[in-house]
Parts: C-alpha cells; sequence; structure tokens
C-alpha cells in the first residue's frame, strides 16, 4: 500500500514513513492510491471477530511494512477491555427502536481520542525503536486531542509532545488533564488565541521542511493518516453490533470539528462498508454545516470562531475536510491545492449534487440546544450524555429514517464538562475513580503569543 498528498506530490510513500512525518512536503494530507475493498464474504469473516482482530484485519489492508505478527500484537496490547473497560471496546447504547450511541469514551483520558492515540503511541514506539530513531511531536487540540495524546505517549522512549491549546477556552476538567502531568517528555503551550490559531501553527512549522527534519517534528492530529485509519475500524465494530446481516445498512451521525472522525466514516464507507448516511453535527461554528448545505466553503478568523459549551468542536478550519474534498472533486490534486490555499471556495452545482453519492448530510445544534437534548436522553433513557454528544444526537433525532439503523458516536464522558451538565440536569456528573478533585493538581504549563517563531524557539530550546 502507498501513499500519496491531496495536494499533487506524487512520491509515493510506505506507512511507516507517513506515520513518521505527518504532513506530506507540500503541505497536503497523505491518503491510499485506492481504498481497498471489502465483499460480503469479508464482512462475514470479520463478522464476530474480537475488537483487537477486526483492528489487524483492517490494519492489515493498509499496513505491509511492519510484520503482520507484530501488528497483531501491538492491537492485542492497545485494544484490551482493561484499557478501554468492556470486551467490546465500542459498545452500543439503545436509546430506543433503531437509535444508539456507540461508546468510544471508557479509555484513559474520557474521549474517543484515545481510539485512536493510544495505538498511534504503540505504532510510534515501535517503530522508532525499530528505526533508532527520536521523534517530537507537535500537536493542536480544541480539548481532547491533548490528554489522549498525552496519556498516551508520556513516558514512551524515543518521544517528546509539544501540544498547543487555546488559552482559557477547554474546560476546567481538560485543562487539569493536561496541565497537570510533569512528565519530562510532555510539554503543554498554551496559545492566546483560539484552536485554529493553534493548528495554523503546527501546520506552518510542518511546513518549514529544513525545521521539520532538522527537529524531527511529526504529528498526532488527526492530520496523521495513522491516527484517522484507527478511527475506521469503529464504524466496522458499531455496524456489527447494529446487525445482524450484511445486507443491512447503518446511518452515523457524528459530532464535527476537524472533521477527522467522520472522515473515518467516509473512508469505511468508500471501503465497502454499507453505510446509508454520514450525518455531520455542527456547534454554532457551523462552517461544514454550511458547506454540505450550500457548497460553499468558508473559513472564520478568530473573532468570528464562537466559544461554545462543546469548546472541543469550536473549529472553524477543519484540517481532514481536505481528505474528502480529494475525494469528492475526482483526486483532482490541483483543484484541491487552490482550493485549500485560498480564503475558501464554492462547489459547482454539479459537484454540490455529487456530495449526495458520498452519503453525506449535516445539521446544527446550539447551546440550548445542548441543554434540552441532555435533558431528554436522561429523562428518557436515564442516560447522561456530555455536550458534544448532545449535539451529535440532536442532529441524528431530526435526520433519522426509522427504517436504519442509527449510531451516534459519542465523543466524551460528562465529567469533562461539568458546568453545562449542572445547568442540564442539576447535578453533578459521576467522576471515574482516582480523578477526583483532578482540577487542584499542580500545573506545568507556558503561555505564549500566537507565533510561530516563538513556538519554534521553544521546541528548539527542549529537545
Amino acid at each position: 500500500m502507498k501513499y500519496i498528498s491531496t495536494r499533487g506530490d506524487q512520491a509515493e510513500r510506505g506507512f511507516s514513513d507517513i506515520l513518521l512525518e505527518g504532513l506530506a512536503p507540500d503541505g497536503g494530507l497523505y491518503l491510499p492510491k485506492a481504498y481497498p475493498q471489502v465483499d460480503d464474504a469479508t464482512l462475514t469473516r470479520w463478522r464476530g471477530l474480537a475488537y483487537a482482530d477486526l483492528a489487524f484485519e483492517i490494519l492489515s489492508l493498509y499496513i505491509d511494512d511492519i510484520p503482520a505478527d507484530d501488528l497483531r500484537a501491538i492491537t492485542c496490547r492497545v485494544y484490551t477491555p482493561e484499557v478501554f473497560g468492556t470486551k467490546e471496546i465500542t459498545p452500543l447504547t439503545w436509546l430506543g427502536e433503531g437509535l444508539a450511541l456507540e461508546g468510544l469514551s471508557n479509555g484513559p483520558t474520557l474521549a474517543f481520542k484515545d481510539m485512536a492515540m493510544q495505538l498511534l503511541g504503540a505504532l510510534f514506539e515501535y517503530e522508532l525503536g525499530r528505526r533508532g530513531e527520536t521523534l517530537n511531536i507537535l500537536g493542536a487540540t480544541s480539548g481532547d486531542t491533548g490528554s489522549a495524546a498525552e496519556y498516551a505517549m508520556r513516558g514512551k522512549q524515543g518521544v517528546r509532545v509539544f501540544m498547543l491549546s487555546p488559552h482559557g477556552r477547554m474546560s476546567p476538567f481538560q485543562q487539569a488533564q493536561m496541565f497537570s502531568l510533569q512528565d519530562a517528555n510532555i510539554h503543554n503551550i498554551a496559545i492566546e488565541g483560539v484552536f485554529d490559531d493553534c493548528q495554523d501553527i503546527v501546520k506552518a512549522v510542518s511546513n518549514d521542511l529544513v525545521f521539520k527534519r532538522e527537529h524531527r517534528i511529526g504529528t498526532v492530529n488527526s492530520i496523521n493518516w495513522a491516527r484517522l485509519l484507527a478511527q475506521v475500524v469503529y464504524y466496522f465494530a458499531g455496524y456489527f453490533q447494529a446487525t445482524k446481516t450484511n445486507g443491512e445498512k447503518v446511518s452515523f451521525t457524528v459530532p464535527s470539528g476537524n472533521f477527522g472522525n467522520v472522515c473515518a466514516g467516509h473512508v469505511a464507507r468508500m471501503m465497502g462498508l454499507p453505510v446509508d448516511k454520514l450525518v455531520v453535527a455542527t456547534n454554532e461554528n457551523d462552517v461544514l454545516d454550511e458547506f454540505f448545505r450550500t457548497g460553499a466553503y468558508k473559513p472564520r478568523g478568530t473573532a468570528d470562531t464562537h466559544e461554545t459549551s462543546s469548546p472541543s468542536m469550536d473549529i472553524s478550519k477543519a484540517s481532514n475536510f481536505e481528505r474528502f474534498v480529494f475525494d469528492l472533486l475526482g483526486r483532482d490534486a490541483a483543484r484541491v491545492m487552490q482550493a485549500f490555499t485560498s480564503a475558501g471556495f464554492q462547489l459547482t452545482a454539479d459537484e454540490h449534487a455529487a456530495i449526495a453519492r458520498f452519503g453525506f448530510s449535516s445539521g446544527r445544534s446550539t447551546h440550548a440546544d445542548r441543554v434540552a437534548t441532555i435533558r431528554r436522553c436522561h429523562a428518557e433513557h436515564g442516560v447522561v450524555i456530555d455536550p458534544h454528544t448532545a449535539d451529535g444526537l440532536k442532529v441524528a433525532l431530526e435526520q433519522r429514517d426509522p427504517a436504519v439503523p442509527m449510531l451516534v458516536l459519542e465523543t466524551a464522558l460528562p465529567a469533562k464538562f461539568a458546568a453545562t451538565i449542572v445547568e442540564a440536569l442539576g447535578t453533578e456528573p459521576p467522576r471515574p475513580a482516582g480523578l477526583e478533585g483532578i482540577e487542584q493538581l499542580p500545573k506545568r504549563v507556558k503561555v505564549m503569543a500566537p507565533d510561530v517563531g516563538a513556538v519554534k524557539a521553544y521546541i528548539h530550546a527542549h529537545v
């Protein structure tokens, strides 16, 4: 399996190379030259596999430069009930007939990012050990990527993490999860801006090829193909739990910020998983909803990016969106390069109509919607959900087809967003044992202006 850039760099690379590289040299994102296809016989063989074995089967279609025995050992070590809480790893919670939450948030940091980040940490350690090299990971987080990455990489040999986050824009719990870590290989940098400022800095540093190579810079954001690939697995896992036969279809609603989570669903659908609809749920930062409704992609600046009660989705420039647009435009790399190096773009009428062939639709949720949905879910089903999952459930209820099961991807445990849960239900959400009082732990963080040069200087001084 070889990989190419969405922006035209045709130098074909293997999985292990792009694992450590992150962005392509031309600033594009890596995708496989072609998606491997699965048929009914393959789906039948995979149905009933343990999650770790399913992960091995799917990953092995994309990874041919890690020995199969080593790859299987990695997935079996990562995806265990001890780490993720249940033998299903991603269990379904049914909310009446045909509607379910797919639980993705039972890992170490209580967020769906653990599903991919735990694997990514193991892959990094394996590949760096095999090469005798080190890697300095530069990432950006709007809330959950940072803690998931840091918990996955803390203490790992040959790996340092430099994680950028928007200063004061995450929940107190999210900040405490990251900033309380005292490991020498973990560096937290709070940027005085919004997530998009953090992400722009990561891309700018990654696009400085001299600095990137001299300082061995890699990424853990979902711009790294390996992380998105890991997320493909739980679409198959959810499908198998929700269906009895391979002829059935399933839809997914996905709370969306940086588009990586739902892009993994796009990949699964392109592989042949019987997905009817992929519903993109946004909060008030609704650039993606606007695109799917109108065909106009109009990213917003810092001043126009709202601070909301689902902060991990407070994003106006979704990195992984470029991967989908690459497929939507027939893999026309020149067109993609032009589209994503300008202020925005407009699809033609035919291109906008083509979105339906990829199964996508979208919807929007507000703070009032989140609070109402949290109350409704608790009152009707006795289930407490976090604000991001509430965004997804609200949109799913609007767009579900009674004839097709709808799975809403759960994104985090409600304990991470206590203020909104208290507003909705009048009580504090339960916390897993050992996390009481996490906000009072000593914190280790550097606050900086949104300046690429300053971030480079900090990295240089700490490698």
